[in-house]
C-alpha cells in the first residue's frame, strides 16, 4: 500500500485517473488528441448530433469545461456545432467528415491501449472496475446543505 492517502477514496481515484489518463494520452497521440478530447468524438458520434447539454450530462461535465474541450476540436474541423432546428437557443454538435476520419484512426489506437490495459488487468478485473466506476458515477453525492445557524 502506497503511503499518503490511502485510505482517501478521492486521492486515490484522482491518482489512479492520472495514471489511466496519461496511458490513453500517450496512446491517442499519434492521432493528435488527448483521451478526453477522443471521449467527446465518440459520445458526439454514438449521440447522434446531442445537444451540448446532453454531452455535459453524459460526461458529467459543465458547460463551460465542455466548450473548453470542444474549441479545439472546432478549430481543427473536427466538429461543428448548430442551431437545433426546432428550438433556436439550443445548441447540438456534430462530428465533420473530417471528424469521422479521425474518431476512426482513434478508434484503431484506442482498442490498442484497451486490450494492453486488459492484458495487465485482465478481461474481467477491467469489466468489474468499469462497473463500479460506472456505480459510483451515477450515485448522488450532493452533500446537503447546512441549516443556518442562528
Amino acid at each position: 500500500m502506497k503511503p499518503g492517502f490511502s485510505r482517501c477514496n478521492n486521492a486515490t481515484l484522482r491518482r489512479a485517473a492520472r495514471s489511466l489518463g496519461r496511458f490513453y494520452d500517450d496512446a491517442l497521440a499519434p492521432a493528435g488528441l488527448k483521451g478526453t478530447q477522443f471521449g467527446l468524438l465518440f459520445q458526439i458520434h454514438v449521440g447522434s448530433e446531442p445537444t451540448m447539454g446532453d454531452i455535459a450530462e453524459a460526461l458529467i461535465m459543465d458547460l463551460s469545461a465542455l466548450g473548453h474541450t470542444l474549441k479545439p476540436l472546432i478549430r481543427d474541423g473536427y466538429v461543428e456545432t448548430f442551431a437545433d432546428k426546432d428550438d433556436r437557443r439550443v445548441k447540438r454538435v456534430r462530428l465533420t467528415p473530417r471528424g469521422e476520419v479521425k474518431l476512426s484512426e482513434a478508434i484503431k489506437l484506442w482498442s490498442i491501449a484497451q486490450q494492453r490495459f486488459e492484458d495487465k488487468v485482465g478481461a474481467e478485473q477491467a469489466a468489474k472496475l468499469r462497473a463500479a466506476l460506472d456505480a459510483v458515477a451515477d450515485l448522488d453525492l450532493e452533500m446537503p446543505t447546512a441549516a443556518p445557524s442562528n
